[in-house]
């Protein structure tokens, strides 16, 4: 078994750079809107991003990409892929990218709940617990409070935090079933050739059934596609698969929770979004009890040793 290292200058520098392309993507995603709907730059991302993945496939002697011990779960994650994406293109619609990304990374709340029923070794400590309640009191804080929109804006700004909210419940429901099933050993870049693949065959209909399929050419445009498919959906995605092999999963898991803040300075920054007080606190709250559940893995044995 490969030893994983704590975490080094390079690694920490590698993942503060990874958390600023990932706050940005919900951001570039609403940027973009205008030109080329949010369904339909997550649609073609994933495509030309399995495209840009699947030479980089490597099975051990014997093991197909197509057997049904691996076909079976590729194709259930690609579904939850797809559905997580589909929401949260829809999520951009409605709210801003700044409360769409804080919701998002409510996920790691969600997998520890799941996995939580499935695997004895994944239960919850008390400790956990507690994490668990913070941050769902702060779900609760981020949707309630606010004033100064109309009753017309208010719904569809809500409407938007909860479809966010149900795309990081899918990401979780997606980690889950990857660790549930064959995929828990096979290459990364076969499982995240089954989700970009998936991702692609199942949101691009959906673009022209949901008449949200025009495209307007712009630089805007063109630049949200590369930046997507090739920074976000490839290049990053390989690099934090990467360090996952290099280094202790807590210590990476830690510097994940810059995303959210990042996406909340981009938004604000870049799209003049307002953050309202409530949000802040319950953005606060969440990412308490994320790190709560998220570190006992790391604090326990720390302090056990002591």
């Amino acid at each position: 078994m490969i030893e994983r290292k704590v975490l080094d200058v390079q690694a920490s520098s590698i993942m503060f750079g990874l958390c600023i392309l990932w706050g940005l993507q919900q951001v570039i995603l609403k940027m973009a809107a205008p030109d080329i709907s949010s369904l339909m730059q997550v649609a073609l991302r994933s495509g030309l991003s399995a495209l840009m993945v699947y030479p980089l496939i490597k099975l051990a002697e014997g093991n197909s990409l197509w057997s049904k011990e691996y076909l079976y779960p590729g194709l259930a994650v690609a579904v939850l892929f797809a559905a997580e994406f589909f929401m949260l293109a829809q999520a951009i619609r409605f709210t801003s990218a700044s409360h769409t990304v804080v919701l998002l990374y409510t996920a790691p709340i969600f997998v520890a709940l799941g996995l939580h029923w499935k695997l004895p070794s994944e239960r919850l400590s008390v400790l956990q617990w507690c994490g668990i309640f913070i941050a769902f009191l702060g779900i609760v804080v981020t949707f309630i409070g606010r004033d100064g929109s109309s009753l017309h804006d208010l719904s569809q700004m809500l409407f938007g935090d909860f479809l966010a909210l149900l795309a990081g419940i899918l990401w979780a429901a997606t980690t889950v079933a990857i660790r549930l099933s064959k995929l828990s050993d096979a290459p990364a870049t076969q499982t995240l050739f089954y989700q970009l693949a998936g991702g692609f065959v199942l949101l691009f209909p959906l673009t022209f059934i949901l008449g949200q399929a025009s495209i307007h050419w712009t630089a805007l445009a063109i630049g949200s596609l590369i930046f997507h498919s090739v920074a976000i959906s490839f290049a990053s995605y390989l690099i934090w698969f990467w360090l996952l092999k290099s280094y202790l999963a807590s210590r990476l898991g830690v510097f994940s929770f810059l995303t959210p803040l990042f996406g909340m300075l981009f938004g604000v920054l870049l799209l003049n979004e307002r953050i309202e007080m409530n949000f802040i606190i319950g953005t606060v709250m969440v990412m308490t009890g994320v790190l709560v559940v998220s570190l006992q893995g790391w604090l326990k044995p720390k302090y056990s040793n002591t």
